[in-house]
């Protein structure tokens, strides 16, 4: 007897075959990339891991519970990556497999807190635990080592103004904890009466704490605009597009002259020549910089002796004036794990043969830097003469990252701890040029500038370069992966802290709280299992009788 698809008897069987029921597990982890640019549903967060904890909720056994995290982890990391298959080519499945066992705990997790019919105390519990044990997933990846905190589900929420301030308080990981908390509640109440009821009041909940961290937490307050001039040259293709490329950007700041400029930021990789050993090209940067008024802050990938003395390819942030360099340089600390090191180079070196993996380890820095930009001589509007320059004290000071550092929460931190007033990142993403990771990277500069209440502009060679205000709202219009221009963002500035840069992570260790709290409930629970404590003077016919 033929039984129609759909029938309860069908899906049944299907949640039973491995190989469907495999399949369903990467397809359902898979969802919440479409919450993340390009397609930006950014609501659909909210309900993308319902079909997964539904799925791992029905697994029946732990081996199975496990399984379907491993394999809706290996789904998620491939679609928030896919964008790398042309690079990495069936290498990629490779690594999402490995880092998709990150999720087979948390897979057992959920099966524990949703199996069954959870009771009131169960799905009160598992609101806070379940999310509690994606956060530490989101933490162990965001590790350098296993490729850094790209795709924190979190960060799908860019966006959103009441997002936006939720990460001003405990960055990216309260907003990833918000997002996976609401998938949780929605999940049980479509379970238990009686979980409905408590799913119901962790919404209401999680809304009053966004609302009142609308209201109540701390803002920092506009202190000034500074003019920052971004230079896009565009693709530029061939033998000699390194040399292309540089003409082109030095083309393109000169229509920044008369503008009023404080600074000028080129993208990653802009200049490919140690500018230290050129005294030529130096010069070249030099006089850009007298012609349009302002320092320009260039990015070198070239061989150079860093400050410890090693000697290799590193890629750096320098500031170079009217005089030549400044003497402000920053060596990028946090390398792309295959896209400019292998790990494991003399084992995993032949990933080199089947991608476009680096073919020469860079090094890397050992610290973080804040620059000083002193403000250039302003010209008066009626007289063209110019005005006087900013003293000393009243210096712009600049915290710069390099391309994917601008994911890490802790960096952009750490240099506003240090005074910067402006974050840049300067950045390259050609080699994905019509894919989602331009829209991605330049997406976490809003998260970065929300985070730590200071504007961050995002400059690439190739798009999309844009700019961010102190909470996280976009500045003027970007350009586009079809741009080769230059534009000028006008950034407002901000005084004052965020609770994030005073308090740093303290959700992480406040996840951390909650899972050891249920492990030891658990602990406990199957102690109390094992060792049962016989009843003192028991009635039955079996129970002994103490005497006086």
């Amino acid at each position: 007897m033929r039984i129609p698809v759909g029938r309860p008897e069908q899906r049944e069987r299907m949640l039973r075959s491995p190989w469907w029921r495999g399949g369903g597990a990467l397809l359902a982890g898979a969802l919440p990339a479409l919450a993340f640019p390009a397609p930006s549903l950014w609501w659909f967060a909210y309900v993308a891991l319902v079909p997964w904890l539904l799925l791992i909720r029905s697994a029946g056994t732990a081996r199975r519970a496990a399984l379907d995290g491993w394999l809706g982890g290996t789904g998620y990391l491939l679609a928030v990556h896919q964008w790398l298959m042309p690079s990495l080519h069936v290498f990629i499945v490779v690594l999402a497999a490995l880092l998709g066992l990150l999720w087979a705990p948390w897979g057992l997790l959920v099966s524990r807190m949703l199996g069954g019919a959870p009771s009131v105390a169960t799905a009160a519990a598992a609101v806070m635990v379940v999310p509690s044990g994606w956060l530490m997933i989101e933490l162990a990846r965001s590790w350098q080592g296993l490729g850094g905190p790209w795709g924190l589900l979190g960060a799908s929420q860019w966006q959103v103004p009441a997002a936006l301030r939720v990460a001003s308080v405990g960055a990216v990981w309260l907003v990833s904890l918000l997002v996976v908390a609401v998938n949780t509640a929605v999940t049980l109440l479509l379970l238990t009466p009686g979980a409905r009821a408590a799913a119901a009041v962790a919404v209401v909940v999680c809304a009053l704490a966004v609302g009142a961290i609308w209201t109540w937490a701390p803002q920092p307050e506009q202190s000034g605009v500074a003019r920052i001039g971004v230079v896009q040259p565009g693709v530029v293709s061939g033998p000699n597009s390194v040399a292309l490329r540089l003409a082109r950007s030095e083309q393109l700041t000169r229509t920044l002259a008369g503008r009023d400029v404080d600074l000028v930021v080129w993208g990653e990789s802009s200049v490919g020549q140690d500018l230290s050993r050129r005294p030529d090209l130096t010069a070249r940067i030099a006089k850009l910089s007298r012609e349009v008024g302002a320092d320009v802050l260039v990015n070198e990938d070239a061989r150079h002796t860093g400050t410890s003395g090693r000697t290799g390819i590193f890629k750096s942030a320098v500031l170079v004036g009217p005089d030549g360099p400044t003497g402000d340089r920053y060596d990028k600390m946090r390398l792309v794990p295959f896209g400019e090191y292998i790990p494991a180079r003399s084992v995993l070196g032949w990933v080199t043969s089947v991608g476009k993996a680096a073919g020469e380890d860079r090094l890397r820095g050992t610290r973080q830097v804040v620059m000083s930009v002193p403000e250039p001589p302003r010209t008066d509007g009626f007289t063209g003469s110019p005005t006087a320059v900013r003293a000393p004290e009243h210096t712009l000071r600049i915290g710069p990252l390099v391309c994917f550092e601008s994911a890490f929460p802790d960096m952009s931190r750490r240099l506003t701890r240090d005074g910067a007033q402006l974050l840049i990142a300067q950045s390259s993403t050609s080699t994905f040029q019509h894919t989602w990771a331009p829209e991605q990277h330049a997406s976490l500069g809003a998260l970065r500038a929300a985070e730590n209440g200071r504007p961050m502009v995002h400059a690439t060679l190739t798009g999309i370069s844009t700019a961010y205000g102190p909470q996280g709202g976009r500045v003027g219009t970007p350009l586009g992966t079809d741009t080769s221009g230059a534009t000028v963002f006008d950034v407002p500035l901000a005084s004052g802290s965020t609770l994030y840069v005073r308090l740093g992570d303290w959700p992480v260790y406040g996840a951390l709280a909650v899972l050891a709290a249920f492990c030891a409930y658990e602990g406990g629970r199957s102690l109390r299992r094992r060792n049962p404590v016989e009843r003192v003077g028991a009635v039955g016919p079996k129970a002994g009788v103490r005497g006086p």
